[in-house]
This record gives C-alpha cells, sequence and structure tokens, in this order.
C-alpha cells in the first residue's frame, strides 16, 4: 500500500512540476525561475510535512511521492550548468548559492511553521 501511495504522489508531483514549469516557461534573461520556485516552495512543503507528525502512508505520498517527484535536482543541475556554458559565471553562483539557502531556510520554516500549528 505504501508504494501504491508512493506511485500516486509522484504522479501527480511530476504533472505538477510539469504545469508549473510551463507556466514560468519566460524565465528571467539569468536565472531560471521556474525552477527555482518549485525547489524553494517544494522544500517549505517538505518541512511542513515532516513537522507534522503523520502516517507512514501519507508521508510517502506527501514526501517521497509528491515532493520527490516536484522538486529536481537534475533540471536545477543542468540549468546551472548551462549558465557557466553561456559564461554567466556570477548567475551560475548566484542560483546555486541561493537555491540552497533559501531551499533550507524554507524547509526549516514549514518545519516550524507545522510544529506550531499542532504544538
Amino acid at each position: 500500500m505504501e508504494t501504491l501511495c508512493v506511485i500516486i504522489g509522484g504522479a501527480l508531483g511530476s504533472t505538477t512540476r510539469f504545469y508549473l514549469g510551463k507556466r514560468f516557461a519566460t524565465r528571467h534573461q539569468h536565472l531560471p525561475i521556474g525552477t527555482f520556485v518549485i525547489n524553494v516552495s517544494g522544500a517549505f512543503l517538505l518541512g511542513v510535512v515532516t513537522g507534522f507528525d503523520i502516517s507512514t502512508l501519507l508521508y510517502g505520498l506527501f514526501a517521497e511521492g509528491f515532493l520527490g517527484a516536484y522538486t529536481t535536482f537534475s533540471t536545477f543541475m543542468f540549468e546551472d550548468f548551462v549558465l557557466l556554458k553561456n559564461n554567466r559565471i556570477l548567475s551560475a553562483i548566484f542560483y546555486v548559492v541561493a537555491t540552497l539557502v533559501l531551499s533550507f531556510g524554507a524547509f526549516y520554516g514549514g518545519f516550524l511553521m507545522a510544529n506550531t500549528l499542532i504544538g
């Protein structure tokens, strides 16, 4: 049953990422905004899910399934590679640092928010 939850969550997460990515397709010249928004928001949502004491099935559905498919490390790496390849060194460095710092902050903020709501 847990595997089925991950499969369903993964299908929903990848579909959501696909449509949001298309929505943000008008990219800023220096940064791939779509992937950035998806990864930071996914980190926040993972923090919220982690902060709540939910069942293994719900965790599999939301965290491992939906958010595992929604966020995208491989696209993040590819887009950073393209920035470097196009000699946008400062943009590439900013993109990596901003994504990691803001994603960690978003995760922690979501975790704290969930703990405040239940606690």
